[in-house]
This record gives structure tokens, C-alpha cells and sequence, in this order.
């Protein structure tokens, strides 16, 4: 049997989602961001509504990319995905994009000239961000150009990238509804953006997220809700350096402007440069957030959810993969678990995350 992988967020899960979800094959395997998501924010409702959210909507198992993997740049996001993937037995990668190019040529091209490509990257001047300088790359060796503002295209390439030499067909699936940053609410496929902007406004929901009873009822948190927590580690931590992916620069950056700003946004808006983008502030204040620190992936993959058609591929590979089902009686990712226990903190109804957790099950219908 066919079985397809996606890698998603679902923040939150909307329409677009079950789109993409409807156009798989065979067993939908996903792997999920935890609580917390690639653009260095937390994710607006748990892990496992969104799961849950996910298998009532044609996923047939859903497990949890480690923070160290759901919190980075589109390529170690996508590395990492793809990782756990192909120890899942999938055979076939889908994902939307804006636009709809020959991405398995693509990875061919990597497979054939990564170390030239990669040579060719380094070599790039620190002026330019690195999303600079991996359009540019894509540019001069496979004459990709970009339209404007594509980050489920910039993606695509980032997957392209890390199936490459694995045998693993990409499958792109253009994206429908409403522009990526859209707050619109004219379209039955809102952008997430546009979720989280109108929560309060039931009819909107109703139209544009399935179940929308699960988002409606989850507690939620957004990054205001850890401020003060953020300040907190910055004030009182005598060396910043020891957080992941934090130079001595960035912790001086941050360090000099803190006592100043009163929210994430104003903060990001002084730390950032044309060298350190937005996202990657967003990505480094997560970590000290978190207080993370570099360390292993953790070999096992946790499981968050599956129905029996999940379960039974379960089944079938269980010999060759190290899986977690239920946290506490299996040890999993102490940087993934650490992670989720300040996630709680942003609201006191969040239920335990993983302590004695185990998956979500969707029974078939009769």
C-alpha cells in the first residue's frame, strides 16, 4: 500500500489543511510541530487537539517532530521531517505550495551537485539572509526564480534538498484560498493568519476550520502570555551564549534593548538585521525561552494519534523503529519535554502534555 507523509503545523488546522489531507494515498502519515513551531512562536492550541483535529480529518497517524527539529530554518525543519518520515516507511512526500514546478528534478539536481551547490552558498556575502542566499543558489543552478513571498515554495525546495539520494517521490499540491499572511475573511480557505487574527468570530470559524468545536474549546496562548517569562531569562541568565544558536552578538543585541521594550514584537524589531531576519530572532528567543541546548534528536519517535488504518501500519514496522506512545513509562526527548512544561505555564487550563499522555485514537465508523 502506497503511504504518503506530510509535515505540517495545522496552527491551526483549517480548511487548506483537509484539502491537502483529501488529495493524499494510501496510509497519511504526518509529522507535527509540538507546542511550539517553526517561525520561533508557540503554537496557538496544543499538540494533541491538533493531532486529533488532524485524524478526524483524514490523517491516518500523526507523530511529533522534536522541538529541535519543529523550531529551526526550512532546511533542518525539512531534514528533520523527512528523517522521520522515511523511518516511517513512507514512500511519497506531499505538500502544498504556491507554485507547482518539477521539484523531484529539482532534488536530482542536489543529489548530483550538493557539495558544488552548498560550496556556492557559503561563498554567498553575509549581507544577504540565508533565504537570500538559498534563492540564489536555486537560481544559478536550476534557474528557479521567485515570484515574490513563498515560504510553503521556499519549503518545497527545502524538501527537495533533504529527499535527495533517498528514493522518496515528492508530491507538490498547490495551494488554495487566501495568501499566506492574509487576514481576509472573504474566503472559505482562510490562511491561518486569519484564523488566529478573528477567534472571536464563531460564524468565520465555522466556515473556514472542520471541527471547529475543538479549536473553539481548546485553551489557548500566544506569545504575549510568556513575555514576562522571556524577560525573566534574559534579566537574570549571566551568559546567553549557552542557549542554542546564541553569539555573542545576538546576547548582546538582546541583552542591551530588553529593560527597554514591553512586548516580543518590539523586541524582534530592535534585535533584527538585515543579517539576523525576523524569523530567526523569533526562533532564537524561543530558545532562551526554553533555555534550550544543543543535544541529540531523539531516536525514538513519539506518537500522538492514529486511527485503525494508522495502527495497523503501526504494525508493520514496529521491528524497525523505536517508537514512544506513552511518556513517563518510556523515555522520549528531555529538550521536547522541557519545552512543553513552559508551554504550560502560558495558561493555567492546559492539560499535562506528557506525563502518562497516551495517543488519540479515532475509532472508524460503522
Amino acid at each position: 500500500m502506497t503511504v504518503t507523509g506530510i509535515i505540517a503545523e495545522f496552527n491551526p488546522f483549517h480548511n487548506g489543511h483537509r484539502h491537502l489531507l483529501e488529495q493524499s494515498q494510501g496510509v497519511t502519515v504526518v509529522a507535527m510541530s509540538g507546542n511550539f513551531v517553526q517561525r520561533g512562536e508557540p503554537a496557538l492550541i496544543d499538540k494533541w487537539t491538533r493531532a486529533q483535529m488532524a485524524l478526524e480529518n483524514s490523517a491516518d497517524l500523526v507523530v511529533e517532530l522534536p522541538f529541535l527539529v519543529a523550531v529551526q530554518s526550512a532546511d533542518y525543519f525539512a531534514q528533520g521531517g523527512i528523517d522521520i518520515l522515511a523511518r516511517l516507511g513512507v514512500g511519497q512526500v506531499m505538500f502544498g505550495t504556491e507554485e507547482i514546478i518539477d521539484y523531484q528534478q529539482l532534488s536530482q539536481v542536489y543529489g548530483q551537485k550538493s557539495q558544488e551547490m552548498e560550496a556556492y552558498l557559503a561563498s554567498l556575502p553575509d549581507k544577504l539572509t540565508y533565504p537570500q542566499k538559498t534563492q540564489e543558489m536555486w537560481e544559478v543552478f536550476a534557474g528557479v526564480n521567485f515570484t515574490g513571498k513563498t515560504p510553503n515554495h521556499i519549503l518545497g525546495l527545502a524538501y527537495a534538498k533533504a529527499v535527495a539520494k533517498r528514493g522518496l517521490a515528492l508530491r507538490p499540491i498547490q495551494r488554495l484560498g487566501a495568501g499566506y499572511h492574509s487576514d481576509s475573511k472573504a474566503e472559505q480557505i482562510a490562511s491561518a493568519t486569519a484564523i488566529r487574527k478573528h477567534l472571536d468570530d464563531r460564524d468565520f470559524l465555522a466556515q473556514t476550520v472542520p471541527n471547529s468545536q475543538f479549536l473553539e474549546q481548546a485553551s489557548k496562548v500566544v506569545w504575549a502570555d510568556y513575555f514576562p517569562l522571556l524577560r525573566y531569562q534574559i534579566l537574570t541568565n549571566p551568559d546567553l551564549t549557552k542557549i542554542f544558536q546564541v553569539n555573542e552578538e545576538l546576547a548582546r543585541r538582546i541583552s542591551s534593548v530588553i529593560k527597554e521594550v514591553t512586548s516580543l514584537d518590539e523586541l524582534v524589531e530592535l534585535v533584527a538585521t538585515k543579517r539576523y531576519t525576523k524569523a530567526r530572532i523569533r526562533r532564537v528567543l524561543t530558545y532562551i525561552l526554553v533555555q534550550a541546548q544543543e543535544s541529540p534528536l531523539p531516536q525514538a519517535i513519539h506518537v500522538l494519534g492514529f486511527n485503525q488504518k494508522g495502527q495497523d501500519h503501526l504494525k508493520t514496522i514496529k521491528n524497525q523503529v523505536q517508537l514512544v506512545s506513552r511518556i513517563g513509562k518510556e523515555p522520549w526527548d528531555s529538550q521536547s519535554q522541557k519545552a512543553d512544561a513552559v508551554y504550560q505555564l502560558g495558561n493555567s487550563a492546559i492539560k499535562e502534555q506528557n506525563w502518562g499522555r497516551l495517543p488519540v485514537r479515532i475509532e472508524e465508523e460503522n
